[in-house]
């Protein structure tokens, strides 16, 4: 794995989805160089496509993903419709800038949008535009060496939920976390 400086990182053009961009880029070497101390690659991991599917079939979603912060947003594990459905397909790459898992990482704390159109603050988002979602649910992966958010898991959907069906939907997405980071070895800070 290549490490990167923050300069390094500046000099890549990595997208910042923050107020302090120096400081985030800080962060993308310190996730870089922890990446490599725990063997994580960043390519796709069959073993976290599996815990997608298997995540997805438990909430009826269309997508799940495993995804590790880097200079961009890496899916290590990915659920993706079938191809005959006609729905959109994910790459196993996109920018930092786009989805909610940057407002996870950035906030560290999971975040369940059930109908993303009744939240002017998450509504508009590339992700919305281009696949048409409209449910979203992540949690982070906390590494407990570093503090800092390297992983996300999460589900989305071109359909909305109920706010009925939200805590089991989290709690799914925060169970696929766990099996995550035990398969990653990130060591997490206790549950509280």
């Amino acid at each position: 794995m290549t490490f990167l400086t923050p300069q390094a990182a500046e000099h890549h053009r990595i997208e910042t989805f923050t107020d302090d961009p120096a400081s985030e880029l800080a962060d993308v070497a310190t996730r870089l160089t922890r990446f490599d101390e725990l063997g994580i690659s960043m390519e796709r991991q069959e073993t976290l496509d599996d815990l997608t599917t298997t995540m997805v079939e438990k909430t009826g979603f269309l997508y799940g993903m495993v995804n590790a912060f880097s200079d961009k947003q890496r899916f290590l594990g990915l659920h993706n419709p079938p191809p005959e459905s006609g729905y959109p397909m994910v790459d196993r790459t996109m920018s930092r800038q786009h989805g909610w898992c940057p407002e996870v990482v950035r906030r560290r704390r999971g975040l369940p949008l059930p109908d993303v159109g009744a939240s002017p603050r998450f509504q508009s988002n590339a992700v919305v535009d281009a696949i048409g979602i409209q449910s979203y649910f992540g949690t982070p992966i906390i590494d407990l060496a570093t503090g800092l958010a390297l992983v996300t898991v999460c589900i989305i959907d071109p359909e909305p939920r109920s706010l009925g069906d939200a805590k089991r939907l989290q709690g799914v997405v925060r169970t696929t976390a766990r099996d995550a980071a035990h398969i990653l070895k990130i060591h997490t800070p206790p549950a509280d």
